[in-house]
């Protein structure tokens, strides 16, 4: 499977969007009801293997081992993204400090060190979003939410899940959102 199979990503999936809404915070009745309707699995144990992740119809249900590896996946990145967070921050206080001692820099130099400053920190804060959707999922996947779209309640599907474990719109739901 390709990453760019728009049918199982969506588009625009991992970037980033200021001004977010949360679909769960403003669900309405009617799709609290859908998602109370939709197949879902019961709440899982310590005993219960974790391959009762919702699926759609058509699909392999979930083994462990690819639920283990999707979680393996997910605190992998938790690791990659605090990591990622912490050099752009020692690398915004480095362009912090640089900037106060510019007595005699043209205004090319310091337009740059400007430029370098908001760069970084722009990643630190793309970074943090994703550390903070990763979390969300990892969350998730212990609980009984992982799997189901937030919007219309229904499974998101595996193989979306497995391209992207932050998931939380299928491909319909996300579809309308970019379309707004």
């Amino acid at each position: 499977m390709s990453v760019l199979d728009t049918s199982v990503l969506g588009t625009g999936e991992g970037t980033t969007v200021r001004g977010k809404t949360s679909a769960a915070a403003a669900k309405p009745a009617a799709t609290r009801a859908r998602a109370e309707s939709a197949t879902v699995a019961p709440a899982r144990s310590a005993d219960d293997p974790p391959a009762t992740l919702p699926v759609r119809p058509g699909e392999d249900p979930w083994t462990a081992a690819e639920v283990a590896e999707l979680e393996q996946e997910l605190q992998s990145d938790a690791a990659t993204l605090r990591a990622e967070i912490h050099a752009s921050e020692e690398a915004v206080s480095g362009l912090m400090r640089d900037s106060g001692d510019g007595a005699g820099d043209d205004q090319v130099d310091a337009g740059t060190k400007n430029i370098s400053r908001e760069h970084e920190m722009s990643l630190a804060a793309n970074a943090r979003e994703m550390l903070e959707q990763t979390e969300r999922a990892l969350v998730r996947l212990a609980g009984t939410a992982f799997g189901l779209c937030e919007s219309c309640g229904q499974p998101i599907g595996k193989a979306r899940v497995q391209a992207f474990p932050r998931a939380t719109l299928c491909v319909q739901c996300k579809q309308k959102q970019e379309r707004r």
